[in-house]
């Protein structure tokens, strides 16, 4: 199956998991909301073996523009306390689109099955915090650029899988001024056109600072139900 046919379907059955209403904040417990996350696809390229990787520093030998990510999880069923002992797994693509673990065929031409960069592990501090470090993820035809998230509690029961968007303007800068690692200019799928996004931007859309010299910070509240 081609990489876009599958981005086709992604609204059948079994792909999905069910949504659930969207809030405006990045932070929805501050802003007097406590909503469940979006819930979306893991694939097509799940991490395949996940608890080999905990790990802080996923780039291995990919480069790009430095990226630090910050993901907070809150518990719904707990007023969106901060959830700690909970297990956070985060998978991107490199600058030029593609992933570990796949590849060599229709999905992904380019054969990365051996190798396992850009995928982590990671356990929630008392404030329900982790933190990775990592790359500007670059993009691929037919989606928005994105971070995939997949949570579960302390016991490795499922509780979560998401994915995160990125500000049109700062992936607009990246991709046109850090050309000595990005090659192929804007990416051709906004996030209000994106399959996974155009639904749930509001919800799913993280808050990133910084700059091209010194990288760029994500931060991102995930409301899960615990």
């Amino acid at each position: 199956m081609e990489r876009k046919e599958f981005l086709k379907q992604l609204g059948m059955t079994g792909l999905l998991m069910p949504l659930f209403v969207t809030c405006k904040s990045d932070d929805p417990s501050k802003s007097g909301s406590c909503t469940v996350t979006d819930s979306e696809t893991a694939g097509p390229f799940p991490t395949k073996s996940p608890s080999t990787l905990e790990m802080t520093d996923i780039r291995s030998d990919r480069t790009g523009v430095a990226f630090t990510i910050k993901i907070t999880i809150q518990n719904k069923n707990n007023s969106c306390a901060a959830l700690a002992d909970a297990i956070v797994d985060i998978w991107h693509c490199d600058r030029d689109g593609y992933y570990s673990e796949y590849g060599g065929s229709g999905m992904q031409t380019v054969d990365m099955t051996a190798v396992h960069f850009l995928r982590g592990r990671q356990i929630t501090d008392s404030n329900g915090l982790v933190g990775f470090t990592s790359i500007f993820p670059g993009w691929y035809s037919g989606r928005a650029p994105h971070i995939h998230v997949h949570i579960y509690n302390s016991s490795g029961q499922s509780l979560l899988v998401t994915q995160i968007a990125f500000p049109t303007s700062v992936c607009d800068t990246v991709y046109t001024t850090a050309t000595s690692f990005y090659t192929k200019g804007k990416q051709d799928t906004s996030n209000t056109s994106d399959s996974v996004f155009s639904d749930s931007l509001n919800n799913e859309l993280g808050t990133v600072t910084g700059n091209i010299t010194d990288g760029y910070l994500l931060t991102k509240t995930i409301i899960v139900s615990a």
